[in-house]
């Protein structure tokens, strides 16, 4: 479901803000904005200049999302 393997963000399972953009089909400064905010997925790291979210735990935000939604 991913459609990166998160090899621009050095292979090791995380996605870049543009990946993430791209996956929720939205731009980057809204990705940039949820973090901000404190809104959306919150499972990211920084190593310096850049931001890097976590491919496994953005899996897991999806499922509780969709699952939040049916239950509502």
């Amino acid at each position: 479901m991913l459609g990166h393997s998160g090899d621009s963000a050095g292979g090791c399972g995380y996605l870049t803000t543009a990946e993430v953009a791209e996956r929720y089909r939205t731009s980057p400064s809204t990705v940039r904005y949820w973090r901000y905010a404190g809104t959306g997925p919150q499972c990211f790291i920084r190593r310096g200049r850049r931001v890097l979210y976590n491919a496994e735990a953005l899996e897991k935000y999806d499922a509780e999302e969709i699952g939040g939604r049916r239950a509502a």
